[in-house]
């Protein structure tokens, strides 16, 4: 039987051949080489040589890294109990031989002597930038520890793994099982398409009426549009308990999280830390917690007011026009979608109809190619994805291969709620004499398809999604450093990761952008340049509200990893943050926590701050394209404007930025760019409240 996940080098998995027997099979094979490569690179054969021993080590566990990566990829997009097994018995190998590997005493030693001997002559920047981040990493990975304290590093490692791998099963398992059904009256206000999709799925399940999920296709319509007041309490009070001791034990996260928060106490107490996010912030461009949470708080303070009349008018608005005299949780998307309709006369509803998924896709492509001269072609027979839905994707320039991706748009059972990018293969000039390997992303969302024969619809919102996942994409796949470990988004600090995704959500909004990637559904008419206006005038719409709820979430996940106890409930804690920082009062049974995956499963434990840190720095990237505009080409007569999409400064961007990917601290790449330091004026004066 030959092993899809026995990949040659440089090779994308065929996804669609991968079994779960496949797994165990395969990683025998490639951690028993991994094993033996390591023995070998620190023994005397192998000289404290940087391409020597890349060749030897980095080699081998490059590609158990890539097929085990494939696997956790299709547990996320693909599940099944029976691939979540095979999961489940490896990720305790995998785990135990990085955590070695990254703490074994020998290898720190000769990478210690390969940066003694490092001189210009025969060390580029690049791989002394890379050479730093191993020895900082060899540090944080356990390598100065010794005896007990190492081997209670170990077991940390693995525990902690196990932990994250069962916090983001029960998101998944509770999010798939819940399943409510409905009359169609019951729907009333809810868009046609929407409810045609839940008589569907009603009927795929031999029921009468329709059928309520809480992924967000199904769910998000309801809470916007549905005028049922009981109905939206009642998917609001299943989506806000998920995980929680409000359903099934055995998809409780309460344990889960506290377990998770004291090992991961411990274990910066082992590294010599006071708590796990001074830990995180070592390689994070914030130099300390305070000085975290001073931002945080400074941009809370800076916000509230905004908020505080948001929330005024959503209410006056509530009672006056709606009877809804006591604004709850479960009417703020209703009633914040009626309030705008009735303010700028418009609803996202009509809007929806002119994002045609295909077009909007075709619109993205167009810019991305002017901006950063490339060329995106479909390549559907080069790779083979998990889902006959999945397309896969070339980006050339000059005729040359600069990156491919695999595109995964739709919401379905067994695929784990949001949008992620994730990175199937790195740029790397391999150390094994194969020449250059090109990078490879893997860029997921969860539309609603179409239904009726019809293309999928997308929100304004979902436009905007899909811009800052294809925006990590770019990061990931444009990158020129050779060196795998700190090309693309390699080795960039996590606080800034978020610049190029959050950066491309800045065209959603220009006019010269959005007619290009428009057609109504029905008609095929692209976007009305009137109804673009009254988006642009709702821009700011409850912008207040909305940058509370970020710094609520990044507040909560700072204290939690300093001066909470683990032992404590944490809903102390999120209450206290909620009483400081939200003007909306969330009721007393939400357990938001417990499907905080970015923080437990997700890598930004004390670093979801990254989005506000990292939005001040796209906003003032995003700042020197408007400062370059052009006037917009535009039919004779017509008005049109400018366009940001300027190709002497997206190369200068591209340049600075994206091809610069991991191999300089992020704050130099800015500086390159922009020519300073970033300033907090671009994002509040794009958020409305400068």
């Amino acid at each position: 039987m030959t092993n899809p996940l026995l990949i040659s080098p440089g090779r994308v998995p065929a996804f669609d051949e991968i079994r779960p027997e496949h797994v165990t099979p395969a990683m025998d094979v490639l951690l028993a080489d991994a094993d033996a490569a390591l023995e070998r690179v620190v023994g005397p054969d192998v000289p404290p040589d940087f391409d020597a021993m890349a060749a030897v080590l980095t080699v081998a566990t490059e590609r158990l890294s890539r097929a085990w990566g494939a696997v956790g990829h299709l547990t996320g997009v693909a599940d099944t109990p029976e691939l979540r097994a095979a999961h489940a018995e490896n990720l305790p190998r995998i785990t135990e031989f990085f955590t070695r590997q990254g703490s074994d005493e020998r290898l720190y030693a000769k990478y210690r002597a390969v940066a003694a001997g490092a001189d210009d002559a025969h060390l580029s920047p690049v791989r002394r930038k890379a050479l730093a981040n191993w020895l900082r990493d060899f540090k944080l990975g356990g390598a100065d520890l010794r005896g007990e304290p190492k081997a209670r590093y170990a077991a940390i490692q693995e525990r902690l793994a196990e932990l994250s791998r069962q916090f983001s099963e029960h998101v998944l398992d509770a999010t798939d099982g819940f399943a409510l059904y409905v009359t169609e009256p019951e729907l009333a206000g809810v868009p046609a398409d929407a409810i045609a999709a839940a008589r569907a799925a009603a009927q795929a399940d031999g029921r009468e009426g329709c059928k309520l999920t809480l992924h967000f296709p199904s769910y998000l319509p309801v809470m916007q549009m549905g005028r049922n007041r009981a109905l939206r309490e009642q998917l609001y009070t299943a989506y806000v308990t998920r995980a929680s001791e409000a359903g099934p034990p055995e998809r409780d996260n309460t344990a889960v999280i506290r377990e998770l928060l004291q090992l991961r106490q411990e274990e910066a107490e082992l590294l010599g830390y006071r708590n796990f996010a001074e830990l995180s912030l070592v390689p994070k461009m914030a130099g300390s917690p305070e000085e975290v949470i001073a931002f945080l708080r400074d941009l809370g303070r800076r916000a509230r007011p905004s908020a505080a009349a948001d929330l005024a008018e959503l209410r006056e608005f509530a009672a006056k026009e709606l009877a809804i005299a006591d604004l709850q949780a479960w009417d703020v998307a209703f009633a914040s979608e009626r309030l705008k309709e009735a303010r700028y006369a418009f609803s996202d509803e009509e809007v929806r109809q002119y994002f045609v998924l295909p077009k909007v896709l075709e619109g993205l492509f167009r810019i991305v190619e002017t901006l950063f001269e490339v060329r995106i072609v479909s390549s559907p027979t080069a790779a083979r994805g998990w889902h006959e839905s999945v397309g896969f994707y070339r980006i050339e320039r000059n005729g040359t291969l600069v990156g491919e991706f695999f595109l995964d748009l739709y919401a379905r059972s067994g695929k784990r709620p949001g949008a992620w990018m994730d990175d199937a293969r790195q740029r790397w000039l391999r150390a094994d004499g194969q020449g250059l390997q090109t990078p490879v992303a893997h860029l997921v969302c969860n539309f609603a398809d179409g239904v009726g024969g019809k293309p999928a619809l997308l929100t304004h919102d979902d436009v905007t999604t899909l811009f800052h996942e294809f925006g990590h994409g770019l990061h990931h796949m444009l990158t020129q450093v050779n060196e795998r470990d700190v090309s693309g988004i390699s080795g960039v600090e996590w606080d800034a990761v978020e610049l190029p995704s959050q950066f491309m959500e800045n065209f959603c909004w220009e006019w010269d952008v959005l007619k290009h990637m428009t057609a109504h559904v029905d008609t095929g008419a692209p976007l009305p340049r009137a109804l673009f206006d009254k988006m642009l005038a709702a821009k700011n719409f409850q912008s207040g509200m909305q940058t509370l709820r970020q710094v609520e979430f990044s507040l909560f996940d700072m204290l939690l990893h300093t001066s909470h106890k683990p032992a404590d409930d944490l809903m102390g804690l999120l209450n206290e943050v909620r009483r400081e920082v939200a003007v909306i009062p969330s009721p007393t049974y939400s357990r938001t926590a417990h499907t905080f995956s970015h923080i437990f499963s997700g890598g930004y434990a004390a670093g979801y701050y990254s989005y506000k840190w990292a939005e001040v720095l796209s906003a003032d990237a995003y700042a020197a394209f408007e400062e370059t505009a052009t006037a917009a080409p535009s039919p004779a007569g017509e008005d049109g404007g400018k366009t940001t999409v300027t190709v002497e400064t997206g190369r200068k961007y591209r340049k600075a930025i994206l091809e610069a990917g991991g191999s300089r601290p992020a704050m130099e790449s800015f500086k390159a760019f922009r020519g300073r330091e970033p300033s907090i004026y671009a994002l509040l004066r794009h958020q409305g409240m400068a």
